[in-house]
């Protein structure tokens, strides 16, 4: 595979990293120092500046409110490689942070910061950390194909739609 052009906008940032030789996914982490962030909530957009508790700078979400979580970077993908971005599975177990899109992609041609948008569904107030992992990134292959007028004939037996098959 073609290697993946990562430009760190900060210093300190770091790429995207697999916790083990057999991840699939990498891990993202939220950059969030000396940073505001669009929060969102009832369709309505605000910037929101990160606070410092116990020397970490954090974006602090109230429920309902859905956020988008800047990663301190951005990459040039290889042509026909997207970057889908999903929960950790742990993250989505142990809080209540969820991935609004999930999985959303990431095409090759995108040039702005990777940005995870966020949601909070619990009733406590949510407390990302910058340098936390909120989110994994799965690299996967496509395909592009033209759409061509014509008539679509059944092949099968099959008809019906959404638990046409049956449980």
């Amino acid at each position: 595979m073609t290697a993946i052009i990562f430009e760190p906008l900060h210093p300190d940032v770091i790429p995207p990293t697999r916790a083990t030789e057999h991840s699939a996914g990498y891990d993202l982490a939220a950059y969030l120092t000396g940073r505001s962030v669009r929060v969102f909530l009832d369709g309505v957009m605000s910037e929101r500046a990160t606070e410092m508790r116990d020397g970490t700078a954090v974006l602090v979400l109230h429920a309902g409110e859905r956020a988008l979580v800047p990663l301190g970077f951005r990459t040039r993908l290889p042509v026909g490689i997207e970057a889908q971005v999903r929960p950790r599975s742990g993250t989505s177990l142990k809080t209540d942070i969820v991935i609004v899109n999930s999985p959303g992609t990431i095409d090759a041609d995108y040039p702005d910061e990777w940005c995870v948008p966020v949601g909070h569904r619990g009733t406590r107030e949510l407390v990302i950390r910058h340098g936390e992992r909120i989110a994994q990134l799965v690299l996967a292959r496509y395909e592009t194909s033209d759409f061509t007028r014509g008539e679509v004939k059944a092949t099968t037996t099959r008809n019906g739609g959404f638990g046409s098959t049956g449980r």
